[in-house]
């Protein structure tokens, strides 16, 4: 039943894709915290960011830590970098935009502030068009705990709480603000673009641009089992291994190691140390089969799964950029038709764009677009 309705779905998804053709920061050292002061965006600690870490480009760069809001709905402990562009701010300040980054993995070494990647080259041209960047590593990556990973409502809070923080320490930032995000991140920006002026309603939030967002996986949740067949794409198992890691963390009490195999503890258990290129070359030819030893069919953990998974299709009062890549062997386009079908059913402020493009390459390819939808968003 389960191969069937998988190869159902699959069909589905071949046929879908066959249709679609200078202001300084003033760093301080940590300071002790003498009170449980854990609203949202409040910074608990600013130091200096390594000049080798900085986006290429940039005037000044300083490392947050600052409270947000994390998996069922608790308050969490969050890091990020905050970058300024050169020369004098405009009246009003610099706009902002705050970069959600893609699947690293879950463990505190994999942060971007810690590896030295949170200063990426492509950051370089929102950078240059006089944008101060802000960059939360999300909840529980760099700090205590373990990252959900794809919990998209905590990665949403990260995004939003991360230009709170970083307004709290550089008074020459704006309320005005946008979320972008690639992959991990796409779907991240996409959930915050839906709750951003009801979370954060003191910022002037005007709009996301997300691109190789995963989309509609918790449509697939229930396939998953030991029949489930080799996938065609490249990083699911690593994917699924870091879901079911930050899923088991999250929620204890459903007893995710029920369903795991040997190979699965084991995998899940490189998930907590391992970053994503050495998850993927460790794990081999191990399938998402090979990971559980009965189909994930608890209603409990279905609801669970959706509730971190799902990315909304109503909500939206600010506009949206998609970009899906064709040809992305990450995220299958026909899982992004399917949510820009849905978007545009619901008749969502949602300009959908597609390239020929593979998974990073769509971020790079869909640069002159969005920049240009961008800078409209933030006309007076």
């Amino acid at each position: 039943m389960i191969r069937r309705r998988l190869g159902q779905a699959l069909m589905v998804i071949a046929l879908a894709s066959a249709a679609v053709s200078t202001a300084p920061v003033h760093a301080q050292e940590p300071a002790p915290i003498t009170a449980p002061i854990t609203a949202p965006g409040t910074v608990t600690a600013a130091t200096s960011l390594p000049h080798s870490f900085w986006i290429p480009g940039a005037a000044n760069a300083s490392k947050l830590t600052y409270w947000s809001t994390g998996p069922l709905n608790q308050p969490a402990l969050s890091t990020g970098a905050l970058f300024l562009p050169p020369g004098d701010p405009p009246d009003g300040g610099w706009p902002v935009i705050s970069w959600a980054h893609g699947t690293v993995g879950i463990s505190d070494q994999c942060a971007p502030t810690v590896t030295g990647t949170v200063g990426s080259p492509y950051l370089t041209n929102w950078l240059s068009q006089g944008y101060a960047i802000v960059a939360t590593d999300y909840v529980a990556l760099g700090t205590p705990g373990i990252h959900a990973y794809l919990d998209g409502p905590s990665a949403a809070h990260s995004v939003i709480d991360m230009v709170r923080a970083a307004r709290g320490v550089e008074p020459s930032l704006s309320p005005r603000w946008l979320a972008l995000g690639q992959s991990q991140g796409g779907q991240a920006a996409m959930v915050t673009a839906a709750i951003a002026t009801r979370y954060a309603p003191e910022l002037d939030y005007r709009g996301a641009v997300a691109t190789g967002a995963p989309s509609n996986l918790e449509n697939l949740a229930p396939l998953v089992g030991p029949d489930f067949p080799r996938l065609p794409l490249t990083g699911s198992t690593v994917f699924v291994s870091y879901l079911l890691a930050g899923l088991r963390a999250a929620r204890p009490d459903l007893d995710i190691d029920r369903y795991l195999t040997p190979r699965g503890t084991d995998a899940l258990a490189r998930a907590e140390t391992d970053c994503y290129q050495d998850m993927a070359s460790g794990l081999g030819d191990v399938t998402i089969g090979d990971l559980v030893n009965r189909p994930l069919d608890d209603p409990a953990v279905l609801a669970a799964a959706r509730g971190m998974l799902e990315i909304p299709t109503i909500g939206y009062d600010r506009p949206v950029f998609l970009g899906q890549g064709l040809t992305d062997e990450m995220v299958p386009a026909p899982l992004a038709l399917k949510l820009a079908a849905e978007l545009a059913a619901n008749r969502q402020p949602v300009t959908f764009r597609t390239y020929p493009t593979g998974h990073i390459e769509t971020m790079r390819a869909a640069l002159p677009e969005s920049l240009s939808f961008v800078r409209n968003l933030f006309q007076p």
